[in-house]
């Protein structure tokens, strides 16, 4: 165990493990490369030099740009500017022009998380001085993955036409994308077409708007809903590293593990989901309660709810972290009471605003309901539906249903324990937000469906608590690379007239191959990889605490 003052810092290669052919002839490429002056820029250089890591992975995001315009999700609508621009159509209509963006796409995602990985080895000791590298690299790698066609996802086709729903008059709610003319030209996904919104009501009114200001074009709107990711990106940016340093994290780590891996800049930037926004106005609002600023902090937190009723979770921890002291029970209670009102109020007006009363919440709540179960909750669901129809000659959707209903029971009463479990000490701060994370885990596992996603709303609430290595970290690295590469791979847009599974299966190829030279054959990288390090977290206050696998 380290000792208690010493900073985290990543480990750097061990060279004695350089073994295999492999990397041994890795290494003497770099080097050689890394010498010649036309390729010196972006190889080699002394391992504490961040810049070339930070080029490597800027290329990496012109490489996805790029393969985004060839099999990126369009809007085949009237009104789009792209669908047949003739600059576009070589990429997107022969199969060489799909091909070679696919491996480009492909090959880029693993290259940033490459370079998001080297990033953490170069920058060695986290420090001020690695905030502002996290800063740049924010930068380098974000700004060329604004200038995408949405990859990854293209719900925000579904933003725009529910938007288009609210402007008609009509309410999302209860009104699927479906009733529209011409929403599958227009780009919405078949899975959302007759689901209710599964958004707040503040993120309706500003779809409501982004149609308006468009007039309907698609990529207007699509740029619109990037600038509003990018000012979630920014409260980010902002709060993470002030949480951070509150609560005794790292701010440079937290916003390398939160900001910079390759499944939040895919997601936040080229797919431009409103997660970003919910993120932000969350760890803001969790800064202004930590600053006795009750009204901001609840506005800041009630608009985070209007935006992803998700956020609903996180708010009874939030609102304590304004007062001294959680030891009494009322004073809890006055706590919740006060924000449940103003924020209740609050909430109930923007929905009569809207013309749609309280009809959003249970919608928003039921998120997902209409897509099929894939979750461990969902497939223990449909799997006990089928037992009992086997057995007894039940309804087996009856029985999913029961299973589902009382998951997400089970869910609300360990919530509840946990509210009225808080440490009960002079200064709980550190813990409420960590506690939040905990409660927000146990909601999202108890959910029918997970999105990759879902991990990025959980980060931030452990990451500004405390750093973790070892073998933690080692596999929530893995889980990003999995949740990034399938989404990658399932989320192409490929012509009709082109071999979608051929497409699929090149992608994959490359993917497989790349991944394994960066666990297992890379110089570097793959040092990180190895299971012989145990999980380990680290906050100011405590030092070094090796985690226990019965934590």
């Amino acid at each position: 165990m380290r000792a208690l003052s010493e900073r985290p810092s990543t480990p750097h290669p061990d060279t004695t493990r350089r073994r295999n052919p492999i990397t041994r002839g890795v290494e003497r490429t770099r080097d050689g490369l890394g010498r010649h002056r036309t390729t010196r820029w972006l190889f080699g250089g002394a391992e504490s030099d961040v810049s070339h890591t930070l080029r490597q992975g800027m290329l990496a995001a012109l490489m996805i740009m790029v393969g985004s315009w060839g099999v990126g999700w369009l809007a085949m609508s009237p009104t789009s500017l792209l669908a047949l621009h003739p600059w576009l159509l070589p990429l997107r209509s022969t199969t060489a022009g799909v091909v070679t963006c696919t491996v480009l796409l492909t090959f880029g995602a693993l290259l940033l998380l490459r370079s998001w990985l080297r990033l953490a080895q170069r920058v060695g000791q986290w420090s001020a001085e690695a905030t502002g590298v996290m800063y740049r690299a924010t930068a380098m790698w974000g700004g060329p993955l604004l200038l995408t066609i949405p990859i990854f996802s293209r719900d925000v086709y579904s933003y725009l036409a529910q938007g288009r729903l609210l402007f008609l008059g009509e309410n999302p709610y209860e009104t699927g994308v479906s009733e529209l003319p011409g929403w599958f030209m227009a780009g919405a996904d078949g899975l959302w077409a007759e689901s209710p919104s599964p958004y707040g009501p503040l993120f309706l009114m500003i779809s409501q708007s982004f149609w308006y200001l468009s007039d309907g074009i698609p990529e207007v709107a699509v740029a619109l809903f990037r600038l509003l990711s990018v000012v979630g990106v920014l409260l980010m940016l902002a709060f993470i590293p002030r949480l951070a340093r509150a609560f005794g994290s790292e701010p440079s780590w937290a916003l390398w593990i939160c900001l910079l891996n390759p499944l939040s800049l895919l997601v936040f930037l080229p797919a431009a989901h409103n997660d970003s926004l919910m993120i932000g106005l969350v760890l803001a609002g969790c800064w202004y309660a930590l600053q006795k600023r009750r009204l901001v902090a609840l506005l800041l937190l009630v608009a985070a709810v209007a935006i992803k009723p998700i956020a609903m979770v996180i708010l009874p921890f939030a609102v304590l972290l304004s007062v001294d002291s959680t030891k009494s029970y009322l004073l809890r209670i006055r706590e919740w009471g006060v924000a449940g009102l103003l924020g209740g109020g609050a909430l109930v007006l923007a929905g009569y605003a809207l013309g749609i009363g309280l009809g959003w919440l249970p919608s928003a709540l039921a998120a997902g309901s209409a897509i099929e179960p894939v979750a461990p909750v969902g497939l223990l669901g449909t799997g006990a539906g089928l037992f009992f129809e086997w057995i007894i000659g039940a309804d087996p959707e009856l029985i999913a249903g029961w299973f589902y209903t009382l998951a997400r029971l089970a869910a609300a009463v360990v919530l509840t324990v946990m509210l009225l479990r808080l440490p009960l000490g002079t200064s709980p701060r550190e813990n409420l937000v960590l506690w939040s994370g905990y409660g927000l885990t146990v909601v999202v596992l108890s959910s029918t469906v997970l999105q990759p996603w879902y991990l990025l709303w959980l980060l931030p609430l452990f990451a500004v608590v405390h750093v973790y290595q070892g073998r933690l970290l080692m596999w929530v690295s893995l889980l990003i690379t999995v949740l990034v590469l399938l989404s990658m791979v399932g989320q192409l847009s490929v012509a009709q007239w082109i071999d979608t599974l051929v497409v699929q299966s090149i992608a994959m190829a490359v993917a497989v191959v790349y991944l394994l030279y960066i666990i297992a054959f890379d110089p570097h990288t793959s040092e990180l990889f190895h299971m012989r390090r145990r999980s380990a977290r680290w906050n100011a206050d405590e030092g070094w605490t090796v985690l226990r696998s019965r934590r």
